[in-house]
C-alpha cells in the first residue's frame, strides 16, 4: 500500500462478467467506508442473486494496508478470495469490496481454473469502474469559542481539509481530516488561533 500523501479507491461501483465452461461468474465492485457497511451491502447481494452456489468477496479499508478481509465462500481454499483481493492491491486501490456470485454451470473447473475465474472477474470489475486519486488525510479534534469559526473555517478551506464531525454552540468541537501533504502549514495556522485546543486522533483516515 502507497504510504505517500495519496491514495486510490473509487467513487461509484462496477460490474462485470466473466463465464468459464458454463459457470458465471459476476464480479461487483463497491466504494466501501466500514465493515458494517460490508454487511450490508453483502446482505443486499445475497438477496438479489439468492440462487447463486457461491458468493465470495474481498475488501480492503483505510491506507494503512492492514485492515483487509477474505473470503471463499465454499469454494475451495485460496481459490477465490485471495485472487480477488490480488487485484485489488494489483490496482493499488483502497476502500474498496469486491464480491463475486457465481452460478455453476455444471463442469468443474479444478484449482487453476476458480483462481483464473475470480481474479478474471474482479480484474473485469476494476477496469470498468473509474478510480479516483484522494488525499491522505490525519484527523485532528478541535475546541474552540463560537467567536472563532470564522478563522477555523479559513483554514479548513485554504488547506482542502475534511469536515468529518461538528457541534457548532457557544463552545464548538469539530472533528477534521487535514491532507497530510498539507500537515505542516495547516496546524501552524490553527495552532496561532487563540485558546483553540488541537488534538491529533490517532489513526490516518481515508474519507
Amino acid at each position: 500500500m502507497d504510504q505517500g500523501n495519496y491514495y486510490q479507491t473509487i467513487e461509484t461501483g462496477g460490474q462485470a462478467e466473466f463465464k468459464d465452461r458454463g459457470s458465471r461468474f459476476i464480479a461487483m465492485a463497491y466504494p466501501l467506508k466500514n465493515t458494517d457497511e460490508f454487511k450490508k451491502i453483502l446482505a443486499a447481494v445475497k438477496k438479489e442473486h439468492p440462487k447463486a452456489n457461491h458468493h465470495c468477496f474481498a475488501y480492503r479499508l483505510g491506507t494503512e494496508g492492514n485492515a483487509f478481509r477474505v473470503s471463499d465462500a465454499g469454494e475451495p481454499s485460496g481459490t477465490a478470495g485471495r485472487p480477488i483481493l490480488g487485484q485489488i492491491d494489483s490496482r493499488q486501490v483502497t476502500d474498496v469490496l469486491i464480491i463475486v456470485v457465481r452460478y455453476f454451470g455444471g463442469t468443474l473447473l479444478g484449482v487453476p481454473g476458480l483462481i483464473n475465474a475470480y481474479k478474471s472477474a474482479a480484474a473485469m470489475a476494476l477496469q470498468v469502474t473509474p478510480l479516483v486519486r484522494k488525499p491522505v488525510l490525519k484527523t485532528y479534534h478541535l475546541q474552540f469559542d463560537y467567536t472563532q469559526l470564522n478563522e477555523v473555517m479559513n483554514v479548513v478551506k485554504q488547506f482542502d481539509c475534511l469536515i468529518m464531525k461538528q457541534e457548532l454552540q457557544l463552545f464548538c468541537v469539530m472533528d477534521i481530516g487535514i491532507p497530510k501533504h498539507r500537515l505542516t502549514e495547516s496546524v501552524m495556522r490553527l495552532e496561532d488561533i487563540r485558546n483553540l485546543v488541537l488534538k491529533e486522533v490517532a489513526v490516518i483516515a481515508a474519507s
